[in-house]
């Protein structure tokens, strides 16, 4: 029924469990499993706001895709230990619900698999959580962990 799933990964404990549940799905469909991890540009005004000021703002950057980075390989080194074959992980910038619904559009995944809270808990009681964001906007199904 499902050949290519994708798990959006943040580090949070709701995506490690989404993804033990994705391992699973991909065990019994045989399915693709593609894990993203999506971090959002770090601007000048933002860090401007912020309580802790970086010493080197310019590298903010770098530091969140160094993070989302390590997050994507070890969720895909779980999944592998799981035995989980062909896993797949990248990493992209943008608004997170956006990108992955977009990424999930362009590479034909038939589900989605996400953690019903992530990191940004604070974020979700003003504007709602990605899983939310998500299950409104993806065309294929989201199972919300």
């Amino acid at each position: 029924m499902f050949t290519r799933i994708l798990l959006p990964a943040d580090g949070s404990e709701g995506a490690l469990e989404a993804l033990k549940l994705a391992v699973e799905l991909q065990k019994v469909h045989g399915a693709e499993l593609m894990i993203l991890s999506v971090f959002r540009h770090h601007s000048l005004r933002e860090a401007s706001m912020s309580m802790v000021r970086p010493r080197e703002p310019e590298h903010m950057d770098d530091l969140m895709k160094g993070y989302a980075q390590e997050v994507a390989e070890s969720f895909k080194r779980f999944a592998t230990e799981q035995g989980c074959p062909g896993v797949r992980a990248f990493v992209k910038s943008g608004h997170t619900a956006k990108t992955i619904v977009e990424f999930a559009n362009r590479n034909a995944i038939d589900l989605i698999v996400v953690g019903s809270h992530g990191l940004g808990e604070a974020e979700n009681f003003l504007v709602g959580s990605v899983s939310q964001k998500v299950a409104g906007m993806a065309k294929c199904p989201v199972l919300v962990v």
